[in-house]
């Protein structure tokens, strides 16, 4: 027969809860203990264990590091690229509009000089009092067009005379001026805001010598 345990209430050693002390001071003497072989090892493996997992979050750090300053970088490029294409674009904006505008101008220019022929015409019938009836009101219609084109009559009697917008065509001497001055304008000049269509034809009259 197998023998069974006698329940005489004597605990089995092996089945009795074992606690190991892990406090450095004894709590009776108050020195300082000595490890137990058991704590050594323990001790040991718990600093290798944390240094490896500082390893690890060290190497992780750098690798986070190393990451983010590539992002970085991959974003630095990304806005030079975007910049230089905003640059390029407003480049081409001013570039279209100036090409627009003096594209404008020469055809403005283009017409107005096709009409000044008929435009002298028109002066010419209006010195001379021809300039009545559906014509003068045909005229009248073609001067407001080109002038909201921007084509502009000029030249005046008593101007101070410009070789850049007067071409003399007859010329003569006074002590009633002090500078040379225009005496008589024989054909209007037409000009637009860049550039002269046609100078002035004018009379000049220089001061005495």
């Amino acid at each position: 027969m197998t023998e069974e345990r006698s329940g005489s209430g004597t605990p089995d050693p092996e089945d009795t809860p074992r606690f190991t002390d892990k406090r450095r001071v004894d709590p009776e003497t108050g020195e300082l203990r000595e490890p137990t072989p058991e704590e050594a090892v323990l001790a040991e493996a718990e600093q290798v264990t944390t240094e490896a997992e500082e390893s690890v979050v060290l190497e992780g750090l750098v690798q986070a590091e190393k990451l983010a300053a590539e992002r970085l970088e991959e974003l630095q490029r990304a806005q030079a690229a975007l910049y230089n294409l905003e640059q390029q674009y407003n480049g081409y904006v001013k570039r279209s509009k100036a090409e627009t505008v003096a594209a404008h101008d020469r055809g403005v220019a283009t017409v107005g000089e096709a009409l000044i022929p008929v435009l002298d015409d028109i002066d010419l019938a209006r010195r001379h009092g021809d300039l009545t009836g559906p014509f003068a009101s045909i005229a009248e219609k073609l001067e407001s067009t080109l002038f909201r084109l921007g084509i502009e009559r000029y030249g005046t009697e008593g101007d101070p005379f410009d070789p850049a917008v007067h071409e003399a065509l007859m010329h003569s001497h006074s002590d009633e001026v002090e500078v040379a001055t225009v005496q008589q304008v024989l054909q209007p000049g037409y000009r637009t805001p860049a550039r002269i269509l046609r100078a002035a034809r004018v009379a000049v009259v220089d001061p005495e010598a």
